[in-house]
């Protein structure tokens, strides 16, 4: 039972770094930002105004998206996903008010949590002391 859920857990997370990052180079959902704070709008426009880093962003995103669908170097893919996963929930936790903002990115957190107990294993040795 753990197995199944920690691959749903995989394949859901998956899908949404897939779909989500692919959308940015070819746009099949047509997506329209809804009105953000001014903070926010400030922290984006930045973003932005380095040409380089949101197409890198949304490529490792797609990247990470398709490894973890296919199951292949799932690991990596988790440990690679894991800062951008932690930056979506602090962005709308910090920067978007309203408990309407924070649930998808808390739900993108617990899938990963969920997700990445299944390679514990492989995990272990990077907490172990020098």
């Amino acid at each position: 039972m753990k197995s199944k859920i920690t691959l749903i857990s995989r394949v859901f997370l998956g899908l949404i770094y897939f779909v989500f990052g692919l959308n940015f180079f070819v746009e099949f959902i047509p997506m329209t930002p809804p009105p953000m704070p001014e903070a926010a709008t400030t922290y984006m426009q930045g973003m932005m105004a380095a040409t380089y880093f949101m197409p890198l962003l949304k490529a490792t995103e797609t990247i990470g998206g398709v490894l973890l669908l296919l199951g292949f170097a799932a690991p990596l893919a988790l440990v690679v996903l894991a800062p951008i996963t932690l930056h979506i929930v602090l962005f709308h936790g910090c920067l978007t008010p309203g408990v309407q903002n924070i649930v998808i990115p808390a739900i993108m957190a617990v899938l990963h949590v969920i997700a990445a107990t299944r390679y514990w294993g492989i995990y272990r040795p990077l907490f172990r002391k020098g």
